[in-house]
Formats: C-alpha cells, sequence, structure tokens
C-alpha cells in the first residue's frame, strides 16, 4: 500500500494565509496533529527552518497527544554531532512506541545555512552528511564501542544504551536532485523525496536514484519513492481550477510573508537548488501538465519548497496520484494551502479513493 503524509506546523499560516494567533500556537498544533490522525495519514513531516519551532520538541508535544500517528522529523546534519543525534532519535522513538522517522536534509541554501553558523558549501554539506550518517547508523547499530575517524568526524569508544525501538532503525527519508544527492542518498535512503514534477521528469528521478543505489551495492528495490504535492480539491474540477486561481492571486499579491507571519510581501525564492530549478523548468515548459498537475505556483514563489499543485475534484486528483504509483512513487506528502481545513478534506474525501483503488487492484493480483 501507499504511504502518505501530511505536514504539521505550529500556527495557522501557509502562502496564503498570515499567522492566526501565536507563531507557537499549542492548542492549533494538538488540533493540527490529531486532524491528520483522524484523516488516516500513516504520517506526518515536521520542516527544519533556521527560524522555526524545534522539530524534536513539536513531535514530542503532537506525539502526547496522539495515538498512531507517525512523526517525520527533518534535519540538517552539521548543528549537532551524530552520536548525540542518534541517541536523541532513539529515545524519541522509544517513548513514542515506534512512531519516529527522519528526513535528512543537506542544506539547498547557503543563507538559511549561515544563519545558523554554518559556512560549508553545498559539495561540501553532501560529504558531510554521508559521514554523518554512516556514524548516526553504527550508534543505532552497534553492541560494543566503536571509534570512528573521518574527514568531519572523530569519535572513540562511542556506545548508545537507548536502542530505537523500530527495529533495526528508524527510516531514513532523503531529500534532493543533485548528483550528489543522488549518490549520498542511494547509499542511505529507505525513502528518496522528490518534489512533484511532471510524470516523465518525475520517472528520470526515479531511475537516477535507483542507478545510485545500485552504485552503492544495494538494491534499489529496496529504495522507496516519495513525491510531493499541494493538492487543491473542489466538488468538481472546474469549482477546484476556481480555487486555485484565487490562490495564485493571493500569492501573486505579495501579502503574506515566506515564514506565513504576514510581516512583509512574499518574497521570491532567489536562491535556488536544483529541485527548485527542475519545477521552475517545469513550468517554463507550460502550466498544466499530465492529468492535473499545475505549476502556477510554483513558479509565483519562486519554487521555494514543494509547491506544485493537483488540481481537479477528489476523482480526477485521485486518479493522478495513482499516475504517479504507476510509474514507482510509493509515499505520498500532500499539505493544503488552508492547512487544517485541506488536511480534513484529504481524509475524507481523498485518501480513502486512492486507497481503495490500491486495494481493488491487490484483490484482483491474488
Amino acid at each position: 500500500m501507499v504511504e502518505f503524509i501530511g505536514m504539521i506546523r505550529t500556527s495557522d499560516a501557509s502562502e496564503i494565509r498570515p499567522v492566526r494567533g501565536p507563531f507557537l500556537d499549542r492548542d492549533y498544533t494538538r488540533r493540527f496533529a490529531q486532524a491528520h490522525e483522524e484523516a488516516s495519514f500513516d504520517r506526518v513531516l515536521i520542516g527544519y527552518h533556521s527560524w522555526d519551532a524545534d522539530g524534536f520538541a513539536v513531535a514530542g508535544y503532537a506525539a502526547a497527544h496522539t495515538e498512531r500517528l507517525g512523526f517525520l522529523i527533518a534535519h540538517r546534519p552539521g548543528f549537532v554531532a551524530p552520536t548525540v543525534w542518534a541517541r536523541k532519535i532513539a529515545t524519541l522513538d522509544q517513548f513514542t512506541g515506534g512512531r519516529i522517522a527522519v528526513h535528512i536534509i543537506s542544506g539547498a541554501s547557503d543563507t538559511e545555512q549561515r544563519r545558523d553558523g554554518d559556512h560549508t558549501d553545498k559539495t561540501t554539506r553532501y560529504r558531510r552528511t554521508d559521514e554523518y550518517l554512516d556514524v548516526v547508523r553504527r550508534t543505532w547499530a552497534a553492541t560494543e564501542p566503536f571509534s570512528f575517524e573521518g574527514e568531519f568526524y572523530r569519535v572513540e569508544g562511542a556506545l548508545s544504551r537507548v536502542p530505537t525501538f523500530t527495529r533495526p532503525r528508524v527510516p531514513i527519508y532523503f531529500g534532493g536532485s543533485s548528483a550528489d544527492a543522488y549518490r549520498v542518498g542511494g547509499r542511505h535512503a529507505d525513502v528518496y523525496a522528490l518534489w512533484g514534477e511532471p510524470l516523465r521528469e518525475t520517472a528520470e528521478q526515479i531511475a537516477s536514484v535507483r542507478a545510485a543505489a545500485t552504485a552503492a551495492g544495494r538494491d534499489p528495490a529496496e529504495v522507496g519513492i516519495s513525491v510531493s504535492f499541494r493538492p487543491i480539491l473542489g466538488r468538481t474540477d472546474e469549482e477546484a481550477w476556481e480555487r486555485a486561481r484565487s490562490i495564485l492571486r493571493v500569492i501573486e499579491g505579495g501579502t503574506v510573508s515566506p515564514a506565513g507571519n504576514g510581516s512583509a510581501p512574499y518574497v521570491l525564492n532567489r536562491e535556488s537548488s536544483v529541485g527548485s530549478r527542475r519545477l521552475l523548468a517545469a513550468a517554463d515548459r507550460g502550466e498544466v501538465h499530465d492529468r492535473a498537475l499545475w505549476t502556477a505556483t510554483a513558479k509565483a514563489t519562486g519554487a521555494a519548497g514543494n509547491s506544485t499543485a493537483l488540481v481537479g475534484s477528489p476523482e480526477t486528483v485521485a486518479r493522478a496520484l495513482l499516475d504517479y504509483v504507476d510509474i514507482g512513487v510509493t509515499t505520498i506528502l500532500i499539505r493544503g494551502y488552508e492547512p487544517l481545513e485541506d488536511a480534513v478534506a484529504y481524509g475524507r474525501d481523498l485518501l480513502p479513493l486512492v486507497r481503495s483503488e490500491l486495494a481493488h487492484r491487490a484483490a484482483a493480483a491474488v
């Protein structure tokens, strides 16, 4: 079956909505997580930004107010020692009963990295991430003290007494669209995360990920593929497109800041990653691709993050998602421009359609 991931934040905000209430809103965070659990999402992503709340604390708080929902904690290597971080993750995984996964981001933006004191370049960051994950994975696996000496990290006699609840370890998700990202992700990723490109380009990226896994001596079938979208639903396709254009008008009107707090006009993403440039290239080729992929929102924001939409009725968007499943996608990450309300709508109107069709296919294959 396909895994569905949502995304939670600590305030009611998006590209079209200024913060409603405090930036760190306990009540909203609780309701947001519970809405995803009630909507039968498998996990929720907790993002990482230089200005944002700490993901460990958010996951711990949300886990205390849910029972089954999993948490995908984004993390940038380089700010916490790998042995320390491995123990932190294992501890949280134990206390949540195995509801933790990690999403590794080497850092596409030099500006973001420097805000927290990291002045390495992108190529160096990927080498560091590779070494970091080597140490993390050894920490999770070790039953005897071990030592490690590399370009970035040196540890002596390391041993964690905290095993992960999930065996043999928590799942590692990994993102990026550069050759360095494929190389490092091909070695370490359980799930490789991509942004929502047209089907042809997504298939090309999947092939690159699988080739990198093979080059690392792995079975490429071991690596799942995640794709991210911003679905815009309506009762009919026509209604969905009306809503989509109204969302675009707000984004283009420049009334909301990148942090979603209404403090400054929305700023285009000027420091783009390879993934952002790929989305913008798709937007230059056309506004609508395949069954329902819409690139106008990516173009309007400079493709800052996952920013392409799937527009249509629940039936149309479900079929579009299944098109990606048909080319090898195993995980779908979706979040809306009206974050909590959209999560409820996805659980009510969209996820059941996709899961029903997949169950039908599985039964027919027996």
